[in-house]
């Protein structure tokens, strides 16, 4: 199989983990027949200091023809004083809007070799955590209208707009619905409807949408009740959709209760394909050039990028397989380190995974 992958590597550790990710594919497409083709492309800080804008229209048309993209991270104090059109994090929504992305899918999975860095009590982690959440990404009040004012008396005024149109919700609806089907058949939908009117919406969507799927155990829950849930049972949820805010707030919740951040991948979805596929964690600027990150995450990324852009469910599998034999050997990076085990950095320990594939 030939495969064209685009990569941006963008700020603080984007570099390091990303180049532990292409060793990993590297050795899969060795080790299974396959042809895997790498284009460097820019973002974020990286692509301003190189282009004047976070993120360029060729960019978004070679990611646009490639067969998926896999990002580092964006973002660092460097370029905190840009306006805001022009700061790194733009360049990710920017290409998100510009792939026509939508879907977000966060897997939040504690491996039993990391149970004791999650900060729960053992007794509510025993059945396990396997959360999939489902987070829409290119609506809601992240991409409303933004205004702040200055009013006669001096004081500012400022407002954003949240909105979501039904085509919008029944979207991202049918993606989480056969997440479901495609686990454990049971999924909640998270939302705010005794309060806003696009949960109301949203909730009037989700209903309909369940008619087509009776088989998955489906309810509502609301936003609160889900944080609060989360960390008091969170062996009770499998697949969890909600709109964008909301899911970017709980993906983050979902991922320290999993035992590090360091350890969450991420895919973003659209119609077809193709698909953007990053760690959850951010560019972590004060480690960057350290060879101290985690690339683990990113790996666990270029894993989710087999399975849902290339349909190789195997070679997906024998990523994670071996990750798991890496854990279970002992070797950890420093942000899930614990007694007993051997501190690697970002190199060494792509290169322990690299091993046992």
């Amino acid at each position: 199989m030939q495969k064209k992958i685009i990569f941006m590597k963008g700020d603080g550790i984007g570099p390091e983990i990303v180049d532990g990710a292409l060793l990993v594919l590297k050795k899969v497409a060795e080790k299974y027949g396959h042809n895997f083709i790498y284009e460097e492309a820019l973002i974020g800080g990286a692509s301003y200091d190189a282009c004047g804008e976070p993120l360029t229209q060729e960019t978004i048309d070679k990611c646009k023809k490639a067969d998926a993209v896999l990002l580092g991270a964006v973002g660092g104090p460097k370029w905190d004083d840009l306006p805001v059109p022009l700061r790194p994090e733009q360049g990710l929504l920017a290409i998100r809007k510009g792939m026509g992305l939508f879907a977000n899918l966060r897997p939040a999975y504690l491996f039993k070799e990391l149970a004791s860095a999650c900060p729960l009590k053992a007794e509510l982690i025993k059945d396990g955590i396997d959360i999939l959440m489902v987070r829409e990404l290119t609506g809601g009040v992240y991409f409303g209208e933004h205004n702040t004012i200055t009013k006669p008396n001096g004081k500012k005024y400022a407002e954003d707009k949240m909105a979501y149109s039904e085509e919008e919700i029944e979207r991202i609806g049918f993606v989480a619905f056969e997440m479901a089907m495609k686990r454990n058949k049971n999924l909640v939908s998270v939302d705010k409807a005794n309060v806003l009117d696009t949960s109301r919406l949203w909730q009037k969507v989700m209903h309909r949408l369940k008619e087509e799927y009776p088989e998955v155990d489906y309810k509502d829950m609301l936003v609160d009740n889900t944080a609060m849930q989360i960390v008091a049972k969170p062996s009770q949820f499998d697949v969890i959709v909600t709109e964008n805010m909301f899911g970017d707030i709980l993906s983050d919740e979902a991922s320290m209760v999993a035992g590090s951040i360091g350890m969450l991948a991420s895919a973003s979805l659209g119609l077809g394909s193709i698909g953007l596929y990053e760690p959850s964690h951010g560019s972590a600027p004060d480690i960057a050039g350290q060879d101290i990150a985690n690339p683990l995450a990113t790996i666990l990324s270029a894993a989710m990028m087999l399975r849902y852009s290339f349909d190789l469910p195997d070679e997906a599998a024998a990523i994670e397989n071996a990750i798991n034999k890496t854990l279970a050997a002992g070797y950890r990076t420093k942000d899930i380190m614990s007694e007993c085990c051997k501190l690697v950095g970002c190199k060494e320990m792509a290169k322990k995974v690299v091993e046992k594939i």
